[in-house]
């Protein structure tokens, strides 16, 4: 499913009007009725909303723009609907303008009523209207709001957030970045949000994800092809596109037809990071893995390991690899499938590191650089960039931490742009960059031109344990060992990833979860996603 931001929304929009001939009239009507059918489907669903069985009490809170005509609009349908609608308007009417003046002049002879709140006191004293609600619906601000809400505006959404009841947003939360997510100062916490034609990048980026509640996206009629522009870049990954890139197993296979992940990693102390990264790769289907670590740990690690494979590097007698290893490691990878570096691997130098990517470069052999392996290049990632050139299948994995070294860059940083960091790593790289956290993002394409983003909705504060990451980086390389792509695996995986760890949520909580039981999942999951196919 395609994204946008406020900047491309309002192209779409004047592209629908100037180059089809859509009415801006048509186009909000459109939007208003699929805001009331939204309304009329929660109420009829949470019928609690109304325990005397009648149509109730709605209050709709306007702006002056083109969302307080939507406002206008959906107040109409709910009115002739059976509902008792208050409009309730934080703008004067001569500062209404266009179509969405047209809306409340309609609205107004209709007999509907208007309400101005031009003060503090105003809004307070129409709180108890609120109260007595059973819905509000907030069509204050649209997609291009940019700057702090503050004033009468903050008071009004302070007031609507404190009264209790369910809201609906009009194409997203007021004072919420379309774009970034970020809450300008103050946003309405919604319980359900109807985005108009596409659904906004501020709704999936945090913290927007937690004042949108439930998204609803409304056709309001524009061009389909205006919709799925190739020109796009933004998607929110759907099951619907997982499902269609995993494979379907036949009878007629054996261990060899699945791949086999080569492992390497851990030290002393964070030998289980390794473990976890290579038992993903497995869990996820992958036929064989191999864990390749310090020689002093190989024991320990073969009497924890039944179906996997270990292989001893050289190390520095303190448990870590030594960089003389690399000669090993190259050795090893010869007839892998794929293959992971970083996962407990600790300060072994980029040298070692290079080469083993280098290595597989040559073999033509994707790897992921997850962990340690990414902070020998923190602040220089010229040599990095240069083993990824010509088309080479790099995945760097990222955390927002390991992420910002990379950049030379405060975590807040990154934080508070996440898509625009993953993109400039990508960039700096020339590699698919998967950042993690709330709403991962991944980045694919070789090329800045040719790149598209996806942003994954699943996952939660469950995957808040440590050895997550690890996991997500083997099952990355065991769909790669499977033969998916580098931008599939990378996208797939998050996805899995994090509905796993939703299924478990539900089971046994949120707290608490630690990073194996999502092992006890994977195989039902992928069960579910793929079917059986015949010789």
């Amino acid at each position: 499913m395609k994204l946008v931001n406020s900047k491309v929304m309002r192209s779409i929009d004047a592209r629908s009007i100037k180059d089809f001939g859509t009415k801006g009239l048509v186009l909000m009507e459109n939007a208003g009725a699929g805001v009331a059918r939204v309304a009329r489907d929660f109420i009829k669903e949470n019928p609690s909303l109304f325990p005397d069985a009648s149509p109730g009490k709605i209050s709709i809170v306007t702006g002056k723009g083109n969302n307080g005509g939507d406002g206008f609009v959906a107040a109409r349908h709910l009115k002739n609907a059976g509902f008792e609608v208050q409009v309730f308007t934080l703008a004067e009417a001569r500062d209404i303008k266009g179509d969405a003046k047209a809306n409340l002049l309609i609205w107004q002879k209709m007999g509907g009523g208007t309400y101005p709140v031009n003060s503090l006191k105003g809004a307070e004293k129409h709180a108890l209207a609120f109260r007595h609600s059973g819905l509000i619906i907030d069509a204050i601000f649209g997609t291009g709001t940019t700057k702090d809400v503050t004033g009468l505006y903050a008071s009004v959404i302070d007031i609507i957030n404190k009264v209790g009841k369910p809201v609906l947003s009009v194409d997203v939360p007021s004072g919420i970045s379309a774009t970034t997510g970020r809450v300008l100062g103050r946003g309405v916490r919604a319980t359900i949000t109807a985005t108009l034609a596409l659904p906004k990048l501020g709704l999936y980026l945090y913290p927007g994800r937690d004042f949108a509640g439930t998204i609803k996206v409304i056709d309001i009629g524009m061009p389909k092809e205006l919709l799925l522009d190739s020109a796009i870049k933004w998607h929110l990954t759907t099951e619907e596109m997982v499902r269609s890139l995993l494979k379907p197993r036949k009878r007629n296979t054996h261990k060899g037809s699945y791949g086999h992940v080569l492992s390497i990693g851990g030290s002393t102390g964070k030998s289980g990071a390794i473990y976890l990264s290579a038992m993903g790769a497995m869990r996820i289907g992958a036929g064989l893995a191999t864990i390749a670590l310090p020689a002093s740990l190989n024991q320990a690690m073969e009497a924890k390991t039944t179906e996997i494979m270990t292989a001893p590097l050289p190390d520095n007698k303190e448990g870590f690899i030594s960089p003389m290893a690399l000669s090993v490691a190259l050795g090893l990878i010869k007839g892998k499938d794929a293959v992971v570096i970083g996962p407990g691997l600790g300060d072994v130098g980029c040298d070692f590191v290079l080469g083993v990517i280098n290595a597989c470069v040559d073999e033509d052999i994707p790897v992921v650089v997850d962990a340690d392996a990414l902070n020998c290049f923190k602040g220089d990632c010229k040599a990095l960039k240069k083993s990824s050139e010509n088309g080479a299948q790099v995945v760097l994995t990222p955390h927002p931490g390991e992420a910002a070294r990379l950049l030379g860059r405060l975590v807040t940083e990154v934080q508070a742009d996440r898509i625009g960091s993953a993109e400039e790593l990508a960039k700096k790289t020339n590699a698919t960059i998967l950042l993690k956290g709330p709403s991962s993002i991944t980045v694919t394409g070789e090329h800045q031109a040719s790149r598209e983003v996806f942003i994954n909705p699943t996952g939660g504060p469950a995957l808040a344990s440590a050895g997550t990451g690890d996991v997500l980086a083997g099952m990355i390389a065991g769909l790669l060992a499977e033969g998916l792509t580098i931008a599939e695996a990378s996208i797939s995986a998050p996805f899995l990833h994090g509905m796993a760890a939703d299924m478990l949520s539900a089971e046994m909580g949120e707290a608490g979860m630690i990073a194996s039981d999502l092992f006890t999942i994977l195989p039902p999951l992928l069960s579910s996603y793929t079917t059986e196919a015949s010789d």
